[in-house]
């Protein structure tokens, strides 16, 4: 049996394009028939990592951060959301809607790696944010999340206090930082190569068909 192609996925709960880049990754992957030759593995980016508890109003922090007008805000959101739609997912932005703090998201995908279940985890965090106007900051949130994908809520949020736990998490944000990873996403594949951002499906399936080949 050969062996499979490693995929790291370098990504935030709450970045858009993220989203969209997995979703026409796993297209690409289900196109090609390839689902049991590749392994996928998600690792921790915060996109905002000074974000405080109570969040900030999401174009408000675009327009701080990026110095986008209110007419590119409106621009970009229809943009993600007709890509979203195309491939499945719904962005619903809404007035209200603020961005977060993802630590703690980070921290159960860590743990729900154990158990196999971080791409289910993290498509139903990015879920809950884009589609369900939910905080995955909150507890209550995260908690529902963990029941929603058949994980152990109790064991899970406990790893939230577990101080190696938060440690670990912060650690692996470092090392992918320190190869010069600054932009979401990244998706790394058998550690040798790497594309950023949203690729078209058919950029994907030309990269997964060469990789598998030299398997």
């Amino acid at each position: 049996m050969k062996e499979k192609l490693k995929i790291d996925i370098v990504s935030d709960v709450v970045c858009p394009w993220c989203t969209i880049g997995y979703k026409r990754l796993e297209k690409a992957i289900a196109e090609l028939g390839v689902e049991d030759q590749v392994a996928i593995e998600w690792h921790p980016f915060e996109l905002n990592p000074d974000m405080p508890a109570e969040g900030q109003n999401v174009d408000e922090h675009i327009t701080e951060k990026y110095g986008s007008t209110k007419e590119q805000q409106i621009a970009s959101k229809q943009n993600m959301t007709d890509v979203g739609a195309a491939l499945g997912f719904k962005f619903d932005y809404f007035d209200d809607m603020r961005m977060v703090n993802t630590f703690d998201a980070h921290v159960l995908l860590d743990y729900a790696k154990d158990f196999k279940k971080q791409t289910e985890l993290k498509m139903r965090l990015t879920t809950a944010f884009f589609s369900e106007r939910k905080d995955v900051s909150k507890r209550e949130v995260l908690k529902q999340a963990l029941l929603d994908v058949g994980l152990n809520a109790v064991e899970g949020l406990a790893r939230l206090d577990n101080d190696e736990a938060r440690y670990n998490v912060k650690s692996k944000e470092g090392y992918w930082k320190n190869l010069g990873i600054n932009s979401v996403p990244t998706i790394v594949f058998d550690r040798k190569s790497a594309v950023t951002g949203a690729q078209p499906i058919e950029t994907f399936k030309q990269v997964l068909s060469e990789l598998i080949s030299k398997k």
